[in-house]
């Protein structure tokens, strides 16, 4: 029995001692949860929030490295647009030949050129700058073909393949960062219409459905109208509104916005169909409005397109009016993007800053949580030595009892 006592003793005395060493070796004085359940419950809260913050902080990161490749882009279009609008107000400079404003045309089909590779940009992560969330997808495509006064295939348009929704990425707890611009809003330029030719005046909902405007739902219930349809696009949030043709008696939808206006109608629903606005596509990514209905609105290409014939036909009065017209819609709008993306990019810096002082302030919480005092650890580690070493001196002193003394 004091033999067993001696055992159990000494054992407590280097498990204290094995402890400590693992404290001041790993540097963290909860090896354990007995160690302290409080503090270790509260250091497991303070890990999980440091790590979302490293996660935020890389999220933020890419978000300003996005923005940046986005604005490199948008300024070098911009740049091109500036060279285009020079060249319109000289050809519509009474001074110049036909023959010069061809070569004027031929110079402006080159720039056009430029632009669709600027709006196909891929960046460093090889996804589409401008394609939206449609990011292996190339967002412009270029159709050829002969023009007036022009002895060469040339860009007669160039259509839009990307999606019109964006990216998010988080850079707080529920809160949300949008990385991308599509290219059916950097480089549009007029604000579109669309007239559905159908007369709606009888038309009602026979079920429930609902219909999509550049990503925001709209639902419809069984018996809305035309106007309750109307009402409930204008209440949606899109950045659109709608309309009843007082001529027509059909629904109008007009942009808010220099942008291309995307709409389809949710899987078993056909309210835009009937409405005489889209028909079904087998190919999502191609525009699918209704033969019947007249849209009005063009991109940064089509203006570029209209100028370049103008320049082509020698029309001087186009070119001085809607030629330089819309390369100002154009290049209004591309400012407008420039500086969305400049005030995407400094909230993404003003978050990198609020993280990178909530880093240190919690990894400060979490030390003083888990962490080691070396100076009163090793005063403990020599306590129990000392005492280990004693402890092993009077163990090896003490008088083993035998049988004979049991035996007397």
């Amino acid at each position: 029995m004091p033999f067993t006592d001696i055992q159990f003793f000494l054992r407590r005395q280097e498990d204290a001692i094995q402890n400590i060493n693992n404290q001041i070796s790993s540097g963290n004085r909860l090896n354990r949860l007995r160690d302290d359940p409080l503090a270790a419950a509260r250091a497991v809260r303070y890990e999980s929030y440091l790590s979302r913050l490293n996660r935020f902080e890389n999220n933020v990161l890419y978000a300003m490295d996005h923005y940046n490749q986005i604005d490199i882009h948008l300024q070098r279009a911009m740049d091109v647009m500036h060279r285009i609008r020079e060249i319109a107000v000289n050809g519509a400079n009474g001074i110049y030949t036909q023959e010069d404003t061809r070569h004027m045309a031929m110079e402006v089909n080159e720039l056009l050129k430029e632009l669709v590779t600027l709006s196909n940009a891929v960046g460093p992560d090889g996804k589409q700058l401008f394609a939206g969330d449609k990011a292996f997808t190339e967002p412009f495509r270029i159709v050829e073909g002969t023009v007036d006064g022009a002895g060469e295939l040339l860009v007669v348009n160039v259509e839009y393949r990307g999606s019109g929704a964006a990216r998010f990425t988080e850079i707080n707890n529920g809160d949300y960062a949008q990385l991308d611009i599509g290219g059916g809003e950097a480089f549009w330029a007029e604000r579109m219409q669309i007239f559905s030719g159908v007369d709606a005046t009888n038309w009602r909902a026979l079920e429930d459905g609902a219909f999509f405007i550049n990503g925001y739902e709209i639902p419809v219930r069984t018996g809305d109208t035309l106007p309750a349809v109307v009402a409930r696009i204008n209440e949606s949030g899109a950045p659109v509104r709608a309309s009843v043709d007082l001529d027509t008696r059909g629904l109008v939808i007009t942009g808010t916005n220099p942008h291309m206006i995307r709409m389809e109608d949710r899987q078993g629903s056909r309210t835009l169909e009937e409405l005489g606005v889209i028909e079904f596509n087998n190919d999502p990514s191609a525009p699918n409005w209704n033969p019947g209905a007249r849209v009005a609105g063009g991109s940064l290409f089509d203006m570029v397109i209209r100028l370049r014939d103008a320049l082509f036909r020698g029309d001087q009065d186009f070119i001085g009016s809607q030629g330089i017209g819309g390369m100002d819609l154009a290049m209004g709008n591309l400012a407008t993007r420039l500086t969305d993306i400049g005030s995407r990019h400094e909230r993404a810096m003003m978050s990198w800053r609020r993280i990178n002082d909530e880093i240190p302030n919690v990894t400060t919480m979490l030390a003083r949580e888990s962490g080691v005092d070396l100076v009163q650890a090793a005063t403990e580690l020599s306590k129990l030595d000392l005492a280990h070493k004693a402890t092993l001196q009077a163990a090896a002193r003490i008088p083993h009892n035998t049988l004979l003394d049991f035996l007397r």
